[in-house]
């Protein structure tokens, strides 16, 4: 089979665009995708996994503090 056609057959779940989308809508919830997919070697793989749990955390802590401010600025307002 030539390469053309591999990547026509490629499961929806195993393409990159749809790791990518996954990613960015669920975060490390989309982590089984890039797990079970046999294109990316396990050091590929961990990498990719520690960079989202990092971001992940990172936009955890930035939201509660946030979130903290907010209902700071609600307090002063009543």
């Amino acid at each position: 089979m030539s390469e053309a056609n591999k990547e026509n057959m490629t499961k929806w779940y195993f393409k990159t665009s749809a790791l990518v989308v996954a990613l960015l809508c669920v975060g490390p919830l989309a982590l089984p995708l890039l797990w079970f997919n046999p294109r990316f070697s396990p050091g590929k793989k961990v990498l990719i996994s520690l960079a989202v749990l990092v971001l992940s955390y990172f936009l955890w802590v930035a939201t509660k503090a946030s979130l903290t401010t907010l209902a700071d600025y609600y307090k002063q307002l009543s």
